[in-house]
């Protein structure tokens, strides 16, 4: 269970100690991770630590309550997943395809045979919408988070969700003095994003569409994507006179977990950088095992995951306490 006392050290976990080895000076520093020894990689791209605006201003059309109040946040430098994670990365870590990882030290294998996997979905969860190149969808948090403990394993690098004030930081971009990248009046948002009204009725391939200023694409529409927070709507209120510093609210509970970005199932217009999406259980209403899984949700088609590295790595002893906290252990 969380508790409030372990708050301040969690925060402390987002934080970080060096950089990898491989990252690139581009227009947007990145770098590639290797998945070893399988084939597959993926693209990381840096998101420099700032103070950004977070939240609605209350003159804004179409906000929310929980939006308000509009708040100053500092987050910490990120590695951040260029695209969403993929059904060929996601599906790397499923049980079936533990064979993949034989090769590698017995003392890695160890630890990732610690590891649990899905149970497999009782239907197909991408509902044949596609794989090869679509975003991972129908997966529960704990899912994600279990995927990302897993690739820190494989990897030696370590990856998470992002926190909500993360996320947004991240979809804002703020740059060269501007509070928000997709700002409403300076952006075609469908020259970025993928909305009910451009997708078909289903969810795209991963980066067809721009990016935004910190190179990061799909991060508005295609799928919405979970966040480390549970949902609070007077969290906003809590720091706002103050600066808050890479703000986490813990959660304790299965539900209301936080998403954010809309999908290929929302309006255009409700496509934003500040609106809220919670869980429950109507995510799971036509799941007909008993129990209900706690990896897959039948019914969120429209949320899938992006995985974010600090810039400055935990160590062991951090990543062990995170992992505590993030997954209940």
């Amino acid at each position: 269970m969380f508790t409030e006392k372990n708050f301040s050290y969690a925060l402390l976990l987002l934080v970080a100690l060096q950089q990898p080895c491989n990252a690139q000076e581009e227009i947007h520093p990145t770098y590639v991770q290797k998945i070893e020894p399988t084939p597959f990689s993926f693209e990381m791209t840096l998101a420099p630590s700032g103070i950004f605006l977070m939240g609605s201003d209350s003159i804004a059309e179409n906000y929310e309550s929980d939006e308000l109040p509009q708040h100053k946040v500092f987050v910490d430098s990120l590695w951040v997943g260029k695209y969403e994670v993929t059904w060929e990365l996601f599906e790397l870590f499923l049980e079936e395809n533990k064979m993949l990882f034989y090769s590698l030290s017995d003392k890695k294998l160890v630890r990732l045979d610690a590891i649990s996997r899905p149970s497999s979905p009782f239907e197909d969860p991408s509902l044949g919408m596609g794989k090869e190149g679509y975003p991972v969808i129908n997966v529960s948090p704990y899912a994600a988070l279990v995927f990302c403990k897993w690739l820190s394993e494989v990897t030696g690098r370590f990856y998470r969700l992002p926190t909500e004030a993360e996320w947004e930081y991240l979809c804002k971009s703020p740059k060269e003095g501007s509070t928000d990248f997709f700002a409403e009046g300076k952006r075609n948002i469908s020259d970025y994003a993928w909305s009910f009204e451009n997708s078909n009725d289903q969810y795209t391939k991963v980066g067809q569409k721009l990016p935004n200023a910190f190179g990061i694409y799909d991060i508005l529409g295609n799928v919405a994507e979970w966040t480390l927070d549970q949902y609070d709507e007077d969290f906003y209120g809590r720091e706002q006179d103050t600066i808050a510093n890479n703000p986490w609210n813990v959660p304790s509970k299965l539900h209301p977990r936080i998403f954010r970005g809309g999908s290929w199932d929302d309006d255009l217009k409700d496509l934003s950088t500040t609106k809220r999406g919670k869980s429950g259980f109507y995510l799971q209403k036509n799941d007909p095992q008993i129990p209900k899984s706690f990896w897959w949700y039948s019914d969120a088609p429209f949320i899938g995951f992006r995985i974010v590295s600090p810039v400055r790595q935990p160590s062991q002893e951090e990543i062990k306490e995170f992992w505590q906290i993030a997954l209940d252990e």
